[in-house]
């Protein structure tokens, strides 16, 4: 049975801050009595090469009912909680907590908190309602969190904020100010799309991507290798030029590294492309640069010439092979009855005024045409696809493909007749 929040918004009381074992236990005592919590995280990934967390927002009612079923009374005023893992790293209960299916977490744009969460802490999140997603699901056009308080409360959010150092101590009055917003709001936001998803009857579907997205482990997640094949002049520059900006990318890499800072905080990239163009042969030649200033000249000029002669010496790297689409792993047939999904989908996505993944992913309509299900029963195999979907879509799906053997079967008589 659904919970039925409504909290008071209204007041933005003065948050409390936890950095230390007593305040902790206190909040801890608190969050216990709780079934619904909004959750955020504040990291430093501008100013690290290995971002942390740097701040836990978690949101929830002051005070339980006393129905016993954990809802919270109408009107009931929320508390917001400033957790410092700088300062206090014991945080094994806040742990537990987020781990229990039996409470919810409130979060926007889930998936990056709780992989940060993962990493960080080893945390798990269960039981997740993600509003973003609740947003895109309902076809909303505007799905930043700063443009929905906005557009929902008339909040503003100070944007200077968002490119501010969480690392550094003490925080200040607005990172606070700041942090605090981005929960606050979230159980009445969580309840005004809840009302919606209802009304619209995407209530189903809602709470299917938000068992799906609670089942990610991000702990099986690889990071992405970067490589300089990411920069976009790396695909604009002679051949003969390659191999100096991949030895200058290299030693930016490990600079970034050693002094824990993020790499475009060392040299930017149009500096290094600026480097691998000239290849200054000396210091002198070196300051001249344009873009690099005369501190990092002094501090990298010896190591950034170095890189340039190795590079040189080097014979150019061999391009990646180009990343395959979905749709190139399938048979002719396959493809076909891809392509057949992909429409039925667009249309769809266009009725409803949504976003086409919103209906169905690319690599889950690879999926279907790869194994190409012949009842819901074989579709509710696909780990993308449940209950909701399959009853919904089922029928489309199964006809589109039915479609595309008979067009195929048609195409083979006509073939044999002739």
């Amino acid at each position: 049975m659904q919970r039925n929040h409504t909290p008071d918004q209204g007041k933005n009381e003065n948050p409390t801050l936890v950095y230390n074992r007593n305040t902790f236990l206190q909040m801890m005592t608190h969050l216990k009595r709780q079934s619904l919590l909004a959750v955020d995280t504040e990291s430093d990934s501008l100013y690290r090469y290995y971002p942390r967390v740097c701040l836990i927002q978690i949101t929830t009612c002051e005070n339980p009912s006393d129905t016993g079923n954990g809802a919270t009374r109408a009107g009931a005023p929320v508390i917001d909680y400033l957790v410092d893992p700088l300062r206090h790293d014991d945080l094994a209960g806040l742990g537990l907590v987020l781990a229990d299916p039996t409470v919810e977490k409130v979060m926007h744009a889930a998936e990056n908190d709780m992989l940060m969460l993962q990493r960080g802490f080893g945390f798990t999140v269960r039981n997740v309602f993600d509003t973003q997603l609740a947003a895109r699901i309902l076809g909303w056009k505007r799905l930043g969190l700063a443009a929905i308080l906005e557009e929902q409360f008339g909040v503003v959010s100070d944007k200077r904020m968002q490119r501010t150092d969480w690392g550094k101590r003490p925080l200040t009055a607005q990172q606070i100010a700041y942090a605090q917003m981005d929960t606050h709001y979230l159980l009445s936001l969580r309840q005004r799309l809840a009302d919606e998803l209802k009304a619209r009857s995407r209530w189903e579907e809602a709470q299917e991507a938000f068992a799906q997205l609670s089942a990610i482990r991000f702990d099986e997640r690889e990071e992405n290798e970067r490589t300089f094949w990411q920069m976009r002049a790396a695909r604009d520059l002679p051949a003969d030029d390659l191999g100096v900006l991949a030895s200058l990318w290299a030693w930016r890499e490990q600079e970034a590294q050693r002094r824990n800072r993020p790499p475009f905080k060392i040299l930017n990239d149009d500096v290094l492309v600026t480097l691998t163009k000239n290849r200054p042969g000396d210091l002198q030649t070196l300051r001249t640069v344009r873009g690099l200033s005369a501190q990092q000249a002094n501090s990298y000029g010896s190591a950034l010439l170095q890189a340039i002669t190795e590079g040189a010496s080097k014979p150019s790297p061999t391009p990646p092979q180009p990343v395959s689409r979905p749709e190139q792993r399938l048979d002719p047939a396959g493809v076909r009855r891809y392509d057949r999904l992909r429409t039925w989908r667009t249309n769809v996505a266009a009725e409803r005024g949504v976003n086409t993944d919103v209906i169905l992913t690319n690599e889950t309509l690879v999926e279907i045409a790869r194994r190409e299900p012949k009842t819901e029963a074989a579709l509710l195999t696909i780990p993308a696809i449940g209950p909701w979907k399959a009853r919904t879509y089922g029928p489309a799906i199964l006809e589109a493909i039915r479609k595309v053997k008979e067009t195929g079967a048609d195409e083979r008589s006509n073939d044999a007749e002739r």
